[in-house]
């Protein structure tokens, strides 16, 4: 049986402006488990980043409660919470966030000291390591505006590993990138779910829905309904994203 790694508890999200109230989420519950690649989709709008925001506790749940191992997060200051988020979670974004005025090796390594997980030869040796792995080290000396739009998304997947994290939140890492690149940063994150790397992903974008074994539905801010998939194979590509579409299609997506 597999471990539910993080788990969420009746979450509620109401964004209120002056009279009007916009709820977002709507008593959500659900479980994301260890070593599996779990994809959310939607609609736009349907609360699909605020649902990842909400479970990894970069955003405050309106009702509701988040677990980590065991661990009730929805209650810890945010000292605590950021202290965790740094040691336990990875995150990798839409847009690198990268810091401008820094190499590749250097913004990795920055973040492999916040986690605080080594001395500060073992950091520096684990980030080379890191992007030797995303293909990146040629690049490493670089500064972001150095590289390209895929080895910039590439050196900051290495940046949100770099701390081993339990969890790796990705929200729509491939949204900026041409088809090409795309493509280099899914390999990337199957190569690493397949791994043992446990990840939670946001996209709307059915070439990278398929590298999941487990996608989630999300529309007017609750799990309408969830499908499960085998380990990912490159040679079943095709036949899961035809599979992934006629299901999305039932769903009205």
């Amino acid at each position: 049986m597999k471990k539910a790694l993080l788990q969420g508890r009746g979450l509620t999200k109401v964004f209120t402006q002056g009279p009007v109230k916009n709820k977002v989420l709507d008593q959500i519950d659900v479980d994301i488990f260890e070593k599996d690649f779990t994809i959310i989709m939607g609609s736009s709008g349907a609360g699909k980043s605020t649902l990842l925001y909400a479970l990894s506790q970069m955003d405050a749940v309106t009702e509701g409660t988040v677990t980590y191992e065991g661990k009730e997060l929805t209650g810890l200051k945010e000292k605590q919470m950021a202290k965790l988020r740094a040691q336990e979670f990875g995150f990798v974004f839409q847009q690198t966030h990268l810091v401008s005025n820094l190499t590749l090796l250097e913004n990795v390594a920055v973040a492999g000291f916040v986690s605080k997980k080594g001395s500060t030869s073992q950091i520096q040796s684990r980030a080379q390591t890191l992007l030797t792995q995303m293909g990146v080290e040629k690049a490493e000396n670089r500064l972001p505006s150095q590289v390209s739009g895929g080895e910039a998304q590439r050196a900051a997947i290495a940046r949100a590993m770099i701390g081993n994290p339990g969890l790796l939140f990705a929200d729509e890492p491939t949204g900026a990138l041409n088809r090409s690149h795309t493509q280099e940063v899914l390999d990337l994150l199957t190569a690493l779910n397949q791994s043992g790397q446990s990840i939670l992903m946001v996209t709307h974008d059915l070439r990278a829905a398929v590298r999941g074994n487990r996608i989630l539905y999300l529309e007017d801010g609750k799990i309408l309904d969830e499908l499960k998939l085998p380990a990912y194979q490159a040679a079943q590509d095709r036949q899961r994203e035809e599979k992934i579409s006629q299901w999305l299609s039932k769903l009205q997506w």
